[in-house]
């Protein structure tokens, strides 16, 4: 049996650097195009501001269950009434959740209107549900505090 020649490698080496390359290319093009660059949190300027007053928030309630993973899902039901003369693109509130102390566990702003969904027109209600996951054990249990965080015309 003839001895074997170690001395070159069986793949070249510039084949595997180009493997790398390549590959770390595409999962930088894959995460850039897969993950859009996030909005900044709208403000509320002093027009939202003075028109929060024409939206009502009614029929809130709150549930919790089980998730598939075991894991406790809370979601809070309700619809947001706009009164005013003006329709909305979008409605962002905050939801605000505290411990038995009236120390705040979590914060968590939240689309309750969206212009993909329509937006919510002068004299119309629309109907929310907010899902949350991972609520600190610290919570109190109680409603959330829900504030009105943001609003595009």
């Amino acid at each position: 049996m003839a001895a074997k020649d170690y001395s070159k490698p069986a793949v070249p080496i510039t084949f595997v650097i180009t493997l790398l390359v390549a590959a770390a290319v595409g999962g930088a093009v894959y995460y850039f195009y897969s993950h859009p660059p996030s909005q900044a949190p709208m403000e509320l300027t002093p027009e939202a501001k003075a028109y929060t007053r024409n939206l009502k928030l009614s029929e809130v309630s709150m549930e919790a269950h089980e998730s598939y993973l075991g894991q406790e899902v809370v979601e809070i039901k309700g619809k947001i009434g706009n009164a005013g003369d003006r329709a909305l693109a979008q409605v962002d509130l905050n939801c605000v959740f505290y411990d038995p102390y009236g120390q705040v566990v979590l914060r968590q702003r939240v689309s309750i209107v969206r212009a993909k969904t329509g937006g919510l027109k002068p004299g119309e209600t629309k109907s929310f549900r907010l899902p949350f996951e991972g609520i600190p054990g610290s919570w109190n249990k109680g409603m959330p505090q829900l504030v009105i965080a943001g609003i595009v015309f």
